[in-house]
């Protein structure tokens, strides 16, 4: 029996099973993929606006270092218009840090198998989930290249539509938005100054997210059939349809590489914990793009639930413990919900085209804007969306070697307001 079996490799997947087989604990690892498209993922078009918390975790586990350095581009200063209005919403960090960190998703996604697949600890199973049970004493597994595995947790992070998730009875709040992105890089006369652009335009959502020098990634939001017409213009004609849409800003642009569309749908889980289950990742919550959170919420989760897992490891207790899997659900929770309330609102305000609902963003850019708190809070939000709950390193977990005392401590430690809080 392994420790922990985990459904989906993907960048969450793995950085949680490197987390995991670095302190000790035996991990199966599952994934339809082959090892060699997950070794050398292709380029996807999406654009990780990372953190600085999410790059000091992805550090702390050696994901970060694998990355190429001349691939990260810093973001500090990102703008937000509305309409064809050249006023803009301008908020930093509101100190000498960055917003954050443009990194390629397939870079992040190989130099976390990189890291992974030099640890022991991790069986690799390249089989889809057939079918997944739990019971008091273990999970269950069945592949469909007939494989059995038993684990005392699994744990499901296998995206926001995961069929484990689902055979395992926990629904989720799923809301298409009826609406399709497309992603690129496009190359651009005049300067971004690494300054990430938004506009809410009438009928259409735009972004450009600053790459290197005079080169961003595009994100264009558009509902499904005008999206199919835009992506069956030859590259020519799409790069000048790209300009027009951006209104010139930036002057004339040039498609580079592919284009990459994808779905806009959210998803929020009802319950994160089941029976020896856990969700991390997209199987948890599913973000907008809209607030670029969906990866820094993912390396969170894991993260959360990694630290539990091994602490638990560490004192001989049960890592499934169902006391210490609704910890972690609660904590997640916290750092998330009022986010994914309050994105569902902001995609609901910004995708209303009538007149009350543009006066509405209207007044609401100008008076956040003329509120310097406000952009001082969005842009605090922005580096660490961590919902008030601190993301400890993996590396502070010391191994256990004076039991009572430790056990002291923890008992201690329990007594905070924060550990009250949190359960």
């Amino acid at each position: 029996m392994k420790d922990v079996a985990i459904i989906g490799a993907g960048p969450v997947g793995l950085c949680l099973a490197r987390a995991l087989a670095g302190a000790g604990l035996s991990v199966a690892l599952i994934d339809r993929i082959d090892r060699p498209r997950l070794a050398e993922p292709r380029p996807d078009g999406r654009e990780i606006a990372m953190t600085q918390a999410s790059c000091d975790l992805l550090a702390d586990i050696g994901v970060w270092q694998r990355i190429p350095q001349h691939e990260v581009a810093p973001l500090t200063h990102a703008k937000v218009f509305n309409g064809q209005s050249s006023f803009a919403m301008d908020f930093d960090s509101g100190n000498d840090r960055p917003l954050g960190f443009m990194v390629p998703n397939h870079l992040i996604r190989r130099a976390a198998f990189e890291e992974a697949e030099r640890m022991d600890g991790i069986d690799w199973h390249f089989s889809a989930l057939e079918s997944i049970t739990s019971d008091p004493g273990a999970a269950r597994l069945a592949l469909e290249d007939g494989t059995r595995l038993s684990a005392r947790l699994a744990v499901a992070a296998d995206s926001r539509f995961s069929e484990s998730r689902r055979q395992m009875g926990i629904a989720a709040r799923m809301r298409d938005n009826g609406r399709s992105m497309l992603v690129c890089r496009v190359r651009h006369q005049r300067a971004h100054d690494q300054s990430a652009w938004e506009w809410f335009d009438h009928g259409q959502t735009l972004a450009l997210l600053p790459l290197h020098e005079h080169l961003s990634s595009a994100v264009v939001t558009l509902p499904s059939q005008q999206m199919s017409e835009l992506t069956a213009l030859p590259p020519e004609a799409l790069s000048q349809a790209l300009a027009h849409r951006y209104g010139g800003r930036l002057g004339a642009m040039t498609l580079e590489g592919e284009t990459h569309v994808y779905p806009l749908v959210s998803a929020y889980a009802e319950r994160f914990v089941a029976e020896r289950f856990a969700l991390v990742g997209d199987a948890a919550v599913g973000m907008h793009p809209v607030t670029a959170h969906g990866f820094n919420f993912g390396a969170q989760s894991q993260h959360r639930l990694a630290r539990r897992l091994i602490r638990a490891h560490q004192l001989g207790q049960d890592i499934a413990d169902p006391q210490l899997l609704k910890r972690y659900e609660r904590e997640h929770r916290l750092a998330t919900w009022p986010l994914y309330q309050a994105t569902q609102a902001i995609v609901g305000l910004y995708t209303d085209d009538g007149v009350h609902a543009r006066m509405v963003r209207h007044l609401g850019l100008r008076l956040g804007d003329r509120l310097a708190p406000a952009r001082r809070m969005i842009g605090q939000h922005l580096t660490e969306p961590h919902g008030g709950s601190p993301l400890t390193p993996l590396s502070s977990l010391s191994p256990l070697t004076n039991l009572p005392s430790l056990a002291r401590r923890a008992a201690s430690s329990l007594q905070s307001p924060l550990s009250r809080l949190l359960g």
